[in-house]
């Protein structure tokens, strides 16, 4: 049986994890710009 009740996240996990999404967007942004300036997916290693 399913209960009515409503979970309670607590407001440290939401800004925890949109600092994560946050974080993991400007990684993109700098990998496509190393990318885009050096035309190697890493740079440095190959």
């Amino acid at each position: 049986m399913k209960s009515n009740e409503t979970k309670i996240v607590e407001k440290e996990k939401i800004v925890a994890e949109k600092l994560n999404g946050r974080f993991a967007m400007m990684g993109f942004i700098a990998l496509v710009g190393a990318y885009l300036t050096t035309g190697q997916i890493i740079p440095g290693f190959i």
